[in-house]
């Protein structure tokens, strides 16, 4: 089995999809372990010393002008834990907790917060065991970090709360604990606090959905070459010098992607033909540009990601000289934004996809192609609702689109007067790319139909091994009406998988 090894300098993206989709082994470096001594030193130095330092010897939050009592210190960190534990809702996926565990874990490996060898080693035999706390969904506000959330994963390292074991079944935390002979933390001085406050759960979410889109965005760039070649359009608009003109890296490899798709087409460039075209419609003609918007916004986001899985977020924090301080690194607008900037560029891409699709079912509109490309119109509806259903998926992007970055909510007695909303920006774009995985087939099996009812001509090649394997994926072709929920379930899964790609590239090579 795959080991990633967590050092003091953080992880890479591709760490976190092992450990949180791959069930890879977590191990904790030499070099993190003597940074988790040292800083713990300093700690329970300050710990010992009369004057309240925040987090060590004081309340939390807006109660941060008590001092606490030693003897009261344990208690403290125990009682954050168990009154931060307040989610509300459905269960977050397995996959997020997972990240959202392993993120924290990179933080306090970093030695900046104060944390014990042995509860940084906790969390990794947790991670190791497939035990995977249940979480909630409502609880995070994306400031102070995702506050519930981690408090959750915090309790099940106590040994206390509900867990899910590694065969799925829900349980309390400390049997599950016991059952793989792991020792249930007692946490000390600054503990409890440590390891509730980072924005762990959206850069998770915010990793994870980078990595979808990335297949998601090829994905998209093939059926936008289908549906050109379905429509008779021309390819000449995809001609690399007119795009590099107006230089937009992503805009340049979307037309790559659709022009190496539809090399050695006939059907493409028949404007001059029974119905003469001067231009194609702005969703063929422009769909490089919109995905190339997308795919910029993604590399933006990355940037984002990359320097968040570089930080060490917490508060107070303990800095090489000794000093620990408090700071605001744990305000979650950074990941906030990138997230919303995701699902707008998402929610665009959905509707001109959509756009395309019902180009594809009139008409009047499809140069030649029967009504909703049907096998006897009127006595048949062929794709129709398929079309509604996917103008729903579209309707529900635009309001995922609104972004929860602009909002804000107190909270705290107005101590955490301010809060980034990153998490509910996070959640939201996670149904975000499963709609528009969705929306993606819906146009996928419009236009590999439209194709296969294109008799007389040619596909090209790329096309037609992507016809070929949706088609053996049971993504069934032309024919009269049938139960069309299943056939649509299994071009979602077909895409999805990302086998679209996986069928296109032997013919084109890698796609950008």
């Amino acid at each position: 089995m795959h080991t990633v090894v967590v050092g003091t300098t953080g992880v890479t993206a591709s760490d976190v999809l092992a450990v949180a989709r791959g069930g890879a082994r977590v191990e904790l470096s030499d070099e993190a372990v003597s940074a988790l001594a040292a800083a713990r030193e300093i700690v329970e130095a300050l710990a010992a010393k009369p004057e309240p330092v925040y987090g060590v010897s004081t309340g939390f939050g807006a109660l941060a002008t008590r001092h606490i009592s030693p003897e009261l210190r344990a208690q403290l960190q125990r009682n954050i834990v168990r009154s931060h534990a307040a989610g509300m809702g459905p269960h977050v996926e397995r996959e997020v907790v997972r990240a959202l565990m392993f993120l924290r874990l990179k933080t306090v490996c970093s030695g900046r917060t104060g944390v014990r060898p042995s509860v940084a080693q906790t969390m990794a035999d947790i991670l190791n065991a497939g035990i995977t706390p249940v979480v909630h969904e409502f609880g995070s506000l994306g400031c102070s970090g995702d506050l519930a959330p981690l408090s959750h994963c915090a309790l099940t390292l106590m040994g206390e709360g509900d867990a899910e074991g590694p065969d799925g079944t829900i349980r309390p935390a400390g049997e599950l604990l016991a059952a793989h002979g792991i020792e249930p933390v007692k946490l000390r001085e600054k503990e409890g606090l440590a390891l509730l406050n980072g924005t762990d759960g959206m850069l998770g979410m915010l990793v994870m959905a980078l990595a979808d889109l990335d297949t998601l965005y090829k994905s998209a760039d093939i059926t936008a070459a289908l549906s050109l070649e379905a429509l008779l359009g021309t390819d000449r608009v995809l001609a690399p010098e007119l795009h590099a003109i107006r230089p937009h890296p992503g805009q340049g490899a979307s037309a790559a992607n659709m022009l190496a798709v539809l090399k050695g087409s006939e059907l493409t460039g028949h404007h001059q033909d029974d119905a003469p075209r001067v231009q194609d419609a702005y969703s063929v003609r422009c769909a490089p540009q919109v995905a190339g918007a997308g795919r910029d916004t993604m590399t933006h986001a990355r940037l984002v990601a990359d320097r968040e899985l570089a930080s060490a977020v917490d508060n107070p924090v303990v800095l090489p000289d000794g000093r620990v301080e408090s700071n605001g690194n744990f305000h979650g607008a950074p990941v906030a934004y990138v997230l919303d900037f995701l699902a707008i560029a998402a929610a665009d891409l959905g509707s001109i996809t959509e756009r395309r699709t019902d180009r594809l079912l009139d008409k009047n509109r499809s140069h030649g192609l029967p009504p909703f490309l049907a096998d006897d119109a009127g006595v048949d509806s062929g794709l129709m609702i398929a079309q509604y259903t996917q103008a729903a998926l579209v309707s529900e992007m635009k309001r995922l689109a609104v972004p929860a970055s602009a909002d804000s909510i107190p909270s705290s007695a107005m101590q955490e007067d301010h809060v980034s909303m990153g998490w509910s920006a996070a959640r939201k774009l996670r149904t975000a790319v499963d709609n528009l995985t969705r929306i993606v087939a819906i146009e996928l099996y419009a236009a590999t139909r439209a194709i296969e009812l294109r008799t007389g001509l040619t596909p090209a090649p790329a096309s037609q091994a992507a016809i070929s394997a949706a088609r053996a994926a049971g993504v069934a072709g032309p024919g009269p009406d049938r139960f069309l929920s299943p056939d649509l379930a299994a071009a979602d899964a077909f895409v999805r998988g990302g086998h679209l790609v996986e069928a296109v590239e032997p013919v084109t090579g890698p796609l950008a």
